[in-house]
């Protein structure tokens, strides 16, 4: 390495460490020093004069240096210090107004005129190609935001970073035959990125979409618990229908095995009525308990006029047990097409539900109510008959 080449080393690298603004994340000493290294990657290819050479690496390091001035024109900035330091130098004029004509070649949209403006621009944004351009990018992302210039969304920043891919391109035979490919590569991860953000929001999209045709949360909760609760309130009714018959059955079965037997007896004959009462009562309590629980005998039948005007739930059994099979997956299908059809089946089932519990808790009620008066009054009217006409011998 030449003697002033390196003195602009040790130059430059204080001054971006002392003096640069810290909210530069990427142009910075970093930066500068992988652009020198990839400068020297490509020289090291090219067989040029040493003194391209040296003038193509005080280039490098100059390049940026301008941003100690801010982001405006650095590059003029950068020409301005490196002339400077320089002339201070003893550096020849020439050669001072060819390392200013590359700094200005890094400019975003200058087009290269000879090789050393393509080596220096090739230089400048190698880090396409390297594995370190995410890391890189994502610095470049948070200065801009820092410095109040840009402030992107991560989806605007890859999109915009693939559109810098893919109107950028490589100027030297190097960079085309040695960076290309994992520029590409790096290229292809951000199209793989969109692509996987645009399959999640279709699917977000269609969550949505769904969403909104589909009945809300709360909705789903009201038919599912009340449908619930009708159905629990059923199985409990009957429940008690059938601890009556069994009751009423017992009762029944004991009268018959113990009583009947002994009215025969002329003096047993004053438990005639008494008995009579109790199986009347018994017999009424488990007539009642068989109409609480009898279904409902349906037609199970609908045309395809009551599909039409919805006058049929598809939902109950008892609509459709005499259709076939065909006839009812056509209905359905009509029925899941619609979301009003659909509501209205499930209100339909909600209130006949609830016809058919009012009327087993209304049978049920009676059946309690004449279970118990057939019990007082049974027991009232078997005191009375020992009282006033059983043997002599009972005690009451």
């Amino acid at each position: 390495m030449s003697e002033i080449v390196e003195k602009t080393k040790h130059f430059v690298s204080e001054l971006l460490t002392e003096k640069l603004d810290p909210r530069f994340l990427y142009h910075n000493l970093r930066h500068t020093q992988r652009v020198v290294k990839s400068t020297k990657e490509l020289l090291n290819y090219y067989n040029l004069e040493e003194v391209d050479n040296e003038r193509l690496l005080l280039a490098a390091w100059f390049h940026d240096v301008g941003h100690i001035k801010g982001c405006k024109d650095h590059e003029e900035s950068s020409c301005e210090i490196a002339t400077e330091f320089l002339k201070e130098n003893g550096y020849d004029p020439k050669g001072i107004e060819e390392v200013c004509s590359l700094i200005l070649a890094t400019k975003m949209y200058h087009e290269p005129t000879n090789l050393k403006e393509n080596i220096i621009r090739d230089a400048d944004v190698s880090h396409f190609a390297k594995k370190s351009y995410w890391e890189t990018t994502d610095f470049l992302k948070d200065e801009l935001k820092e410095l109040g210039v840009a402030d992107y969304s991560s989806k605007k920043w890859r999109d915009k970073n693939i559109k810098m891919f893919r109107n950028h391109f490589f100027y030297t035979d190097y960079a085309k035959e040695q960076w290309e490919e994992g520029k590409q590569k790096n290229l292809k991860q951000l199209l793989k990125e969109k692509k996987a953000e645009k399959k999640i929001a279709k699917k977000e999209a269609l969550k949505a979409k769904y969403k909104s045709e589909s009945p809300d949360r709360s909705v789903q909760t009201l038919y599912r618990v009340t449908l619930r609760n009708h159905l629990k309130l059923s199985d409990i009714a009957d429940t008690k229908a059938n601890i009556l018959l069994s009751v009423n059955a017992i009762i029944i079965s004991l009268v018959l095995a113990n009583l009947l037997t002994k009215l025969d007896n002329p003096t047993n004959t004053y438990m005639i009525y008494p008995t009579f009462i109790l199986i009347l009562f018994s017999v009424v309590s488990m007539v009642l308990s068989v109409l609480a629980t009898r279904p409902n005998i349906t037609t199970g039948k609908f045309t395809k006029e009551d599909v039409e005007k919805r006058r049929v739930n598809l939902l109950f059994f008892g609509n459709f047990h005499q259709m076939g099979l065909e006839e009812y997956q056509s209905a359905v299908q009509e029925l899941v097409k619609d979301k009003d059809y659909v509501y209205s089946s499930l209100t339909k089932d909600l209130y006949y539900l609830g016809i058919v519990l009012n009327r087993k808790y209304k049978i049920l009620r009676l059946t309690y109510n004449i279970f118990m008066l057939g019990i007082i009054i049974s027991v009232i009217a078997f005191g009375i008959a020992f009282r006033f006409f059983g043997p002599e011998r009972l005690i009451f």
